[in-house]
């Protein structure tokens, strides 16, 4: 088992991820546990003091996270669900002839299983 630890991607990471999230300034780390996103503690804290240089305010700097997070799963959603998604309207599901809402295939309506 020694041999994993001479691989090229054990030695790339010097870093620990759970460390350096828990080096975060305690407010992006607030921010960070309810986010919808994986965040590395590197590109958030990247986000967090461009922000807070710009702004100079703690709040308007969180603002700033939650919008670029929105971008960011719109742009994926877009990209997975495509372009209408969630505002394109659901299609409703075939049944076949005489089927009711509910009613399971082979079950005769208004009778339990």
């Amino acid at each position: 088992m020694t041999r994993n630890l001479a691989t090229p991607r054990a030695r790339w990471r010097k870093t620990d991820p759970m460390a350096a999230h828990d080096r975060l300034p305690p407010e992006l780390r607030t921010w960070a546990a309810g986010a919808a996103l994986p965040w590395s503690a590197a590109s958030v804290l990247r986000l967090w003091q461009r922000a807070l240089r710009e702004t100079g305010c703690p709040e308007a700097a969180r603002a700033r996270l939650t919008r670029a997070e929105a971008r960011t799963l719109a742009r994926d959603a877009a990209r997975v669900w495509g372009d209408g998604y969630p505002t394109r309207p659901m299609q409703p599901v075939p049944r076949p002839p005489g089927q009711t809402p509910g009613q399971k295939p082979g079950q005769t309506p208004g009778r339990s299983p």
